[in-house]
């Protein structure tokens, strides 16, 4: 007879278990629960990639390469806040671009105007004689942008 009660008391049980289970399931959890929103992390001084494209056919590729590892290269490699550099190229739109971290925007900002526009000269002096194009920048800036962590 014990066994008979254990066994309904278990049947019992088992049953009050699934009605709970799907209590919970179907009027929600009852624990309190809290969302905490999506954290902005591009403060005002915080990483920034600089974004940018520029002209490149496919016929001077190498040449862009070659007057980047020259000129830009070595000076990014100097600077305060330079986290490093990624460069791609586009066939299909004949672009390359560059992908440029920063550990601070204001690291980055705070470069003299003047000492880019050096390096920016260099850059082309170097493009021109590895191109051979008498004047002007054989890879125009065709888009300058920057880029935040979210």
């Amino acid at each position: 007879m014990n066994k008979v009660i254990f066994n309904s008391l278990k049947g019992v049980l088992s049953s009050l278990l699934l009605i709970l289970i799907v209590f919970i399931l179907s009027f929600g959890n009852p624990i309190e629960t809290f969302s905490i929103p999506k954290l902005n992390l591009a403060g005002p001084d915080s990483r920034v990639v600089e974004h940018l494209r520029i002209h490149v056919p496919e016929s001077l590729r190498d040449s862009w390469l070659q007057a980047e590892k020259a000129s830009w290269e070595p000076w990014l490699a100097k600077q305060d806040g330079f986290l490093g550099r990624e460069l791609y190229w586009d066939k299909e739109n004949e672009e390359g671009f560059l992908l440029i971290s920063w550990a601070s925007r204001s690291q980055w900002k705070n470069i003299p105007q003047k000492e880019i526009e050096l390096v920016q000269d260099r850059f082309e002096n170097f493009a021109r004689d590895e191109t051979g194009q008498k004047k002007g920048n054989p890879f125009p800036l065709r888009y300058e942008g920057e880029l935040s962590p979210q």
